[in-house]
């Protein structure tokens, strides 16, 4: 029996059996939590560090964050080096997303530190703006799903990317460079943006990330609402930024299989705190993990 677990109504998640075309079982989103919690104790600082080489690029140091009042990452510690790439997986609430938004700027940071290191220069980063994460860090943020504007043109949207930059015109010379990096945009830039498939507003998401050249990436679930043609091309994608290009990549994926089959480094999150750390593959062999996020 090949089982997958989807997200369902009400709390719950769904055993599926694709093999016989029914629902085995329905394990709620708690059980998920208590069952995830027995993955591992928790990943080391070390442990931690040696995925990274020892050689971090964003590193972020016993993070307490959230939202309001309200905590949502326990002493949370993460590492990722220059050109490597880092999928988070878990259960829903488990704190994903609020790893993203907290490097990004988009959380109150109760205590802990978010750092870029370069070479023997480290930059303290944890209380910079958005605005200059992406401007002076080279940090930059891809939105879920449904980001664009849809009554732009594409090259609009585009131009929209740079708006941290000193002038229009270096903004339209940043959009120009995406455009010969990515021709089935330059076919579509005088086009309203709401008029292209899933996969194109996907590819230009990313691309206007891509327009203040960034160094880091945060992306928020590349494959949600796609087909699979497309999140086949997304992924390409991805893979040519960061081996080709160079970029650090810090993944949110729901579509966990896939993310770990990316990325070099996998954290399974629970209640905003790791609970088994290791590389994508050895998280990809790990019996309790497949059972329980990747459908077998």
């Amino acid at each position: 029996m090949t089982a997958k677990i989807d997200s369902g109504g009400e709390g719950v998640k769904r055993v599926t059996d694709h093999a016989a075309g029914n629902v085995d079982s329905i394990i709620s989103v708690e059980e998920v939590t208590r069952q995830a919690r027995q993955l591992g104790a928790g990943a080391t600082e070390k442990q931690i560090a040696d995925l990274a080489g020892n050689e971090p690029y964003v590193k972020i140091e016993h993070l307490n964050a959230g939202y309001g009042k309200m905590e949502i990452l326990h002493d949370f510690n993460l590492q990722v080096a220059r050109r490597q790439s880092l999928c988070l997986i878990g259960p829903n609430g488990a704190g994903k997303s609020t790893v993203l938004h907290s490097i990004y700027g988009f959380t109150n940071i109760f205590s802990g530190n978010i750092e870029i290191h370069s070479g023997n220069d480290t930059r303290d980063v944890t209380a910079m703006s958005s605005s200059d994460k992406l401007k002076t860090a080279g940090i930059a943020y891809i939105l879920q799903d449904k980001s664009v504007f849809p009554g732009m043109t594409v090259e609009e949207n585009l131009w929209m990317g740079g708006y941290l930059m000193q002038s229009q015109a270096d903004a339209k010379e940043a959009a120009e460079r995406v455009f010969e990096k990515y021709p089935r945009l330059a076919e579509r830039r005088s086009q309203p943006a709401g008029v292209l498939s899933g996969g194109e507003r996907r590819l230009l998401e990313i691309s206007r990330a891509l327009v203040m050249e960034p160094e880091v990436l945060l992306v928020d679930e590349p494959s949600i609402g796609l087909e699979p043609r497309f999140i086949e091309m997304v992924f390409e994608i991805l893979h040519e930024l960061q081996h080709v290009e160079g970029k650090t990549i810090i993944m949110v994926e729901q579509n966990a299989k896939k993310g770990l089959e990316f990325a070099d480094i996998g954290y399974v999150l629970v209640s905003g705190e790791i609970a088994i750390a290791g590389s994508g593959d050895e998280l990809l062999e790990n019996p309790a993990v497949g059972r329980l996020f990747l459908g077998g």
